[in-house]
């Protein structure tokens, strides 16, 4: 079956076993994280729902043990906006299990006003590419202890708005605009899959980004229908545009966590359920943007986090 634009989780999973694999799925409370979540609980996989409303996450939780008959679905609380909550999410998460096989990072804010954290970083290059960075690099034991094991960055299309602009990351001295800091981050999910990948390979670790596609979640909470004007005319011509279904829309990411077709390959931009080719042009462009997977760009993204994080991750 060749896979595409409209493939579902459901479709990419046929015929694959995940029972013995555990996996942990980041803003799974809803959405595509909620999705990606049960289609692997349906494989057999254990999974964690990681997300920062605990009772929307049981819910989610409980809504997959009945709906695929696996009971090994547990909650695990993080705000990927607060480097304490990382931290604490990360210690229970490996004292409940030993080892984890498949992490989805998939949470996310998207275009949002002007928010920063407390450390005053920019709030959508500080939850989607620094709480990401600090929760995966905190769980590398237990992916280490799970290998071969697989990580899922979720990044998307916008990454071709912006490069990552290593003079001003957080727009203290530029005007914000919530599309570049958007592209910005997404472009920076790209980057920490490239060098993530590179530093884990060797213990049995890849690394992959993903564009889900353009589906209509609760990501897009803070846009009103001009910004989404916005969007459009930001992105121009380039290929014909249609929105996903939810389970369309996860099915990158699932084929991501357990492709046999990716076994031991890393570093990679995937999109519709294939891997991307690197590909200069605009926003409306199918492939990977040159600078996203700048192996330069990677190095210096994973020194800058660290700073800021102001905690060293060799991972070797």
């Amino acid at each position: 079956m060749a896979f595409g634009h409209d493939t579902t989780t459901d479709e990419v999973l046929e015929g694959i076993d995940l029972t013995g694999k555990r996996a942990l799925v980041t803003g799974a409370s809803g959405g595509l994280g909620e999705e990606t979540a049960r289609a692997l609980a349906s494989k057999g996989a254990a999974v964690t729902i990681a997300a920062r409303n605990i009772p929307k996450a049981q819910a989610a939780a409980d809504g997959i043990k009945k709906s695929t008959g696996n009971t090994d679905v547990d909650v695990l609380e993080v705000e990927l906006s607060i480097p304490d909550s990382i931290r604490k999410a990360a210690a229970e998460y490996q004292t409940r299990h030993g080892a984890l096989n498949i992490l989805v990072n998939n949470a996310g804010v998207m275009a949002c006003p002007l928010t920063r954290t407390a450390e005053g970083w920019e709030m959508q290059l500080g939850t989607n590419h620094f709480g990401h960075f600090l929760f995966t690099c905190l769980l590398a034991p237990v992916l280490k202890a799970g290998a071969p094991a697989r990580v899922v960055n979720l990044s998307s299309a916008g990454h071709r708005i912006s490069a990552v602009d290593f003079d001003d990351p957080h727009f203290q001295k530029r005007d914000y605009d919530k599309w570049v800091a958007y592209g910005q981050a997404k472009t920076a999910n790209v980057l920490f899959s490239v060098e993530l990948n590179k530093r884990l390979h060797s213990s049995g670790v890849t690394a992959n980004a993903v564009h889900p596609g353009a589906i209509q979640t609760e990501l897009g909470r803070h846009l009103a229908e001009e910004d989404l004007e916005e969007l459009l005319q930001r992105r121009g011509g380039g290929a014909e545009f249609s929105f996903k279904t939810i389970p369309a829309g996860a099915a990158t990411s699932t084929w991501a966590a357990t492709s046999p077709e990716l076994e031991g390959r890393g570093g990679l931009y995937l999109e519709d359920c294939h891997v991307a080719d690197v590909v200069d042009g605009g926003f409306g462009e199918p492939g990977v943007a040159p600078y996203a997977v700048d192996a330069g760009s990677a190095s210096k993204l994973w020194t800058l986090t660290e700073q800021a994080l102001g905690e060293r991750f060799d991972l070797a």
